[in-house]
């Protein structure tokens, strides 16, 4: 054997046979170009919620053949119901190019659309995005972003509605709104149309800080027969802990948006399943990844409605919950 040796010949021959062998398809997916996704959460990266959402996310871009690490990387980053934090974070992954950015509430989606109007944005829990201006229809979004509301204004009612039931004896009732999103005013509206009707004041509370949330809930607490309603809010979420708190310290029966409230020792709770908002934004994730724009992708309504009871939260207030009311409930927390 003339000008390689046998040993080389073997190795050689081997490689050969084995890259012949090798399957098709392991060679395509090593050939498959990598994706980039972006992810805007108004969360803390330590917050209990957070690792819940974003494994129902992975688990459904798993299902559609996205896998991290194999052809999508994903990168994060947290605002933490911080402005500042949010526009900062929104301009960094603008710059990273990725081809999609999944964006968590309005609280994400403002300072995207500020930082790009190319890059496809898909949202998730975001109550009035035509009315926001992040895009020209549902049917029709027209430009980078698309995704999923998370309820009409009308939902306002029913928590005033729920708040009587519960406790017929209240009459007054502080409403916290965050007056910085379209949402806000226009869920307290809602409340307000109807509260005379009901046989209720109500006060709107703006959102904006803990000493600002404390302060308000406090003062209003002071009079006779109060009640609390948290209308939808990024921020309220992020400082929901101190929200229960008050609600507790003050005895005061407190309806809100989202099951986690109630998780956390709220009262009792009317609102969709945050977390399949985020397995269902898979979806619109994949499509985009294989080609479609956000303009041509309607925005979906939600498909989940909840309503959880806190029923050690109810003892200690000493309210009794209505029958009707709890054979309704799609969750009692005992």
């Amino acid at each position: 054997m003339s000008g390689i040796g046998r040993r080389e010949f073997v190795t050689l021959f081997g490689g050969a046979a084995a890259a012949a062998a090798w399957p098709l398809a392991a060679r395509t997916q090593q050939r498959e170009r990598m994706r980039r996704i972006g992810v805007l959460m108004n969360l803390a990266a330590d917050d209990p919620e957070s690792p819940i959402r974003l494994a129902a996310l992975l688990q459904g871009l798993q299902q559609l053949g996205w896998t991290v690490g194999q052809n999508i990387q994903i990168d994060y980053r947290w605002g933490a119901g911080n402005a500042d934090l949010m526009r900062k974070h929104a301009r960094e992954l603008a710059a990273l190019a990725p081809d999609v950015i999944l964006a968590h509430s309005s609280a994400a989606v403002a300072p995207l659309l500020e930082a790009t109007r190319t890059v496809p944005i898909v949202f998730a829990i975001v109550a009035d995005p035509v009315g926001a201006g992040y895009v020209d229809s549902l049917a029709r979004p027209g430009g980078n972003a698309t995704g999923f509301t998370n309820w009409e204004y009308s939902i306002a009612v029913k928590w005033l509605e729920l708040l009587k039931d519960i406790a017929p004896e209240v009459t007054r009732a502080a409403v916290l709104r965050e007056s910085a999103i379209a949402a806000g005013p226009a869920q307290f509206g809602a409340i307000r149309a109807v509260a005379q009707s009901l046989g209720m004041e109500v006060r709107p509370v703006d959102v904006r800080d803990s000493g600002e949330i404390e302060r308000a809930i406090t003062a209003f607490a002071r009079g006779s027969n109060a009640g609390l309603i948290v209308t939808g809010s990024p921020a309220a979420i992020v400082h929901r802990a101190l929200i229960v708190a008050l609600a507790a310290r003050h005895r005061l029966p407190a309806v809100y948006f989202t099951r986690i409230f109630v998780a956390d020792g709220g009262l009792i709770s009317y609102g969709i399943d945050q977390t399949d908002q985020f397995r269902r934004s898979a979806g619109y994730i994949d499509r985009i990844l294989k080609g479609e724009k956000p303009a041509d992708l309607p925005v979906q309504a939600p498909t989940k409605f909840e309503l959880v009871i806190n029923l050690k939260t109810a003892k200690g207030l000493g309210l009794e919950i209505p029958s009707g009311i709890l054979a309704r409930a799609d969750e009692v927390i005992e």
